[in-house]
C-alpha cells in the first residue's frame, strides 16, 4: 500500500499541535505548580511590607501554593517594579503598586507605570485624613476652606513633596479651589510629630499615624477621603459628604508581568478574593491600621485608569 507522504506529514503536525495544545491547557489547569514569587518594593517594616505580608501569611490555603517574599526597596519602589515588568510573564512572579507608582512615572523618576503589568487585584486602602491640630481656629473642613480662602499659602501643610500625600493635598486644593504651602516629609510619621511640635499648620496623615494624638487631643481630623465614615473615626465626615468627589487613599494592589497567562491572572484573583472574606485576614489587616479593599482585575484596571487622569491634571501642582 502506497502512503501519501504529504497528508502523513500534514497529519502528525496536526497531532503534535493538538498535543501541544492539550499540554498548555492541562499546564494552565494546574496553575500555580510551584510558589509564586512577590516582590515588594519596599524595605522590611513599612506599611506595604507589613501589609503585603499578611496577604503572603494567609494566602497558600485559597491558592494552594505559598507566595515567597522578596524585597526590592529603592528609588520610592521603582527599582523592585523595574525588576519585577522583566520577570518572564508566566504568572509565578507578581508585585505590588500602590499610587506613588504613577506619581513617579508623571513626575519622570521612572518610565514604567501600573500599564506596564496587568492589574490582577486591590486588597488593601488606608483611608487618608487633612488633620490639624486641636487648638487650631479650623473646627471642620468649611472652616478650613474658608481660611485658605482668605489666605492664600498661608497654611503650611506637611506631606511628602512629589509623592502620594503631596497629590492628596493637590486634590483638595483643586477640589476646593485654595492654596496651600508645603513643607516636605520623608514619612507620614515625621510631619504628624512636625504638626503636633507646632511646626505645621495642618498635614495628611492616617489612622495609624494619627489616631492616638487625636485621641489625646492633640491632633483633630477635619476629613478623610475614605468611600465611606469608618468605624475607627464615626464623626469625621467624608470628602464625598463634603460635596467633593475625591478618594484619597493609599491602596496596595497586586499585579503580573504584562502578558500573563489568562488562566494564571484569573486564578489569582480568584484566590485574593477568596483571601479578602476571611475573617482572620480581615482582622490582621485592621490590625494593622488598613481596610480590606478587594476589587478584582477590571475594577482594579478602572480605579487606577481615573487615578492616572487625576495625576495627569494635577502633575503641575506636584512639580511646583
Amino acid at each position: 500500500m502506497l502512503v501519501n507522504l504529504k497528508n502523513l506529514v500534514i497529519a502528525g503536525a496536526v497531532s503534535l499541535s493538538t498535543l501541544t495544545g492539550l499540554a498548555a491547557a492541562t499546564q494552565a489547569q494546574d496553575y500555580p505548580e510551584r510558589a509564586v514569587e512577590f516582590i515588594v518594593p519596599w524595605g522590611p517594616g513599612g506599611g506595604s511590607d507589613t501589609l503585603m505580608r499578611i496577604v503572603a501569611n494567609n494566602a497558600e490555603p485559597f491558592l494552594g501554593q505559598p507566595l515567597a517574599v522578596i524585597n526590592m526597596p529603592g528609588v520610592g519602589g521603582t527599582v523592585g517594579l523595574t525588576e519585577a515588568s522583566k520577570r518572564a510573564a508566566d504568572g509565578y512572579t507578581i508585585s505590588q503598586v500602590h499610587e506613588g507608582l504613577p506619581v513617579a512615572n508623571k513626575t519622570g523618576l521612572t518610565d514604567i507605570n501600573w500599564d506596564t503589568f496587568d492589574p490582577i487585584a486591590l486588597m488593601t486602602s488606608s483611608p487618608q485624613y487633612l488633620v490639624v491640630r486641636a487648638d487650631s481656629p479650623w473646627k471642620t473642613f468649611e472652616d478650613f476652606v474658608a481660611y485658605a480662602k482668605e489666605n492664600p499659602g498661608e497654611i503650611k501643610t506637611g506631606v511628602t513633596l512629589g509623592g502620594v500625600p503631596h497629590l492628596h493635598a493637590a486634590m483638595i486644593e483643586d477640589a476646593a479651589g485654595i492654596e496651600l504651602s508645603y513643607v516636605g516629609y520623608e514619612g507620614t510619621g515625621e510631619r504628624i510629630r512636625a504638626l503636633v511640635g507646632g511646626n505645621l499648620d495642618a498635614a495628611i496623615g492616617d489612622i495609624s499615624s494619627s489616631l492616638e494624638f487625636v485621641k489625646n487631643g492633640d491632633l483633630r481630623f477635619l476629613a478623610t477621603g475614605a468611600a465611606e465614615r469608618l468605624d475607627a473615626t464615626p464623626d469625621v465626615p467624608t470628602l464625598k459628604e463634603l460635596g467633593h468627589d475625591l478618594e484619597l487613599t493609599i491602596t496596595r494592589g497586586i499585579v503580573m508581568p504584562k502578558g500573563a497567562p489568562e488562566e494564571a491572572r484569573n486564578t489569582m484573583e480568584s484566590a485574593l478574593e477568596k483571601l479578602s472574606q476571611d475573617k482572620g485576614y480581615i482582622e490582621q489587616i485592621n490590625n494593622a491600621g488598613a481596610e480590606v479593599d478587594f476589587r478584582g482585575q477590571d475594577e482594579y484596571r478602572t480605579y487606577l485608569e481615573k487615578l492616572d487622569a487625576t495625576i495627569d491634571r494635577l502633575v503641575g501642582r506636584l512639580a511646583g
